[in-house]
């Protein structure tokens, strides 16, 4: 099939390599989707810079919840369930991609996303440091590039239909759940469940930054 741009979304281009089911996904805030992806140069070789299969799981983002790479969202909601596309996306898209595949990467090795950086934006952690500590990945934050996307898209959950922590909640749902987390920590309290009532403290208190290595750093 031939390339296609996006609608309305300049700087990138789709082809399909294998269709998928059913509609279009609606994508209301907090819609979780579920994918593989493959990241590529865009040179001659095609060379593979990531690959979530090896990494051994698929990944994950949450609609409307500001994600780093902003046109992933873009591009997993021009898809069906199942579906296997090939997206170009130019320089403009692809300046963050260093600093998101640093995080998966330290999350695939059972490592701290955030470990190291300063309480800033990505921009700025990577101005601070220089480095991510992966040369491809540096190379790429020296000389911004177009990058190659191929993607499948697994899974589209219900906002509605998993457990939200407090990241991803709007300001108002937020305020509805301070009365319920109270009594729920008190009553871990009262039966000396210390480390669970903390837990969820810490769980449901931390923000956007700490609780998903691939959302926009708060700063």
């Amino acid at each position: 099939m031939e390339d296609t741009f996006l609608l309305n979304h300049p700087g990138v281009k789709k082809k399909i390599l294998a269709g998928g089911s059913g509609p279009l996904p609606h994508l209301p805030i907090g819609t979780k989707l579920v994918f593989h992806f493959q990241t590529l140069l865009d040179d001659f070789e095609r060379t593979v810079i990531d690959d979530s299969r090896l990494a051994g799981r698929p990944a994950e983002i949450f609609a409307g919840k500001m994600f780093k790479m902003e046109v992933w969202e873009t591009l997993l909601g021009s898809m069906r369930i199942g579906e296997v596309a090939e997206f170009w996306c130019d320089a403009v898209h692809t300046g963050l991609y260093p600093i998101v595949s640093k995080g998966m990467r330290l999350v695939a090795q059972g490592k701290d996303p955030l470990e190291g950086q300063r309480h800033t934006c990505g921009m700025g952690n990577m101005f601070n440091y220089h480095s991510t500590g992966f040369p491809e990945l540096d190379e790429l934050m020296r000389t911004p590039q177009p990058l190659i996307f191929i993607m499948e898209l697994l899974q589209v959950g219900d906002p509605m239909s998993y457990e939200r922590e407090s990241w991803m909640m709007e300001k108002d749902e937020k305020l509805q759940m301070v009365p319920i987390l109270h009594m729920q920590g008190n009553a871990m309290v009262k039966q000396s469940k210390y480390r669970e009532a903390a837990s969820q403290q810490v769980q449901r208190g931390r923000p956007a930054a700490e609780n998903s290595p691939v959302q926009r750093d708060a700063g």
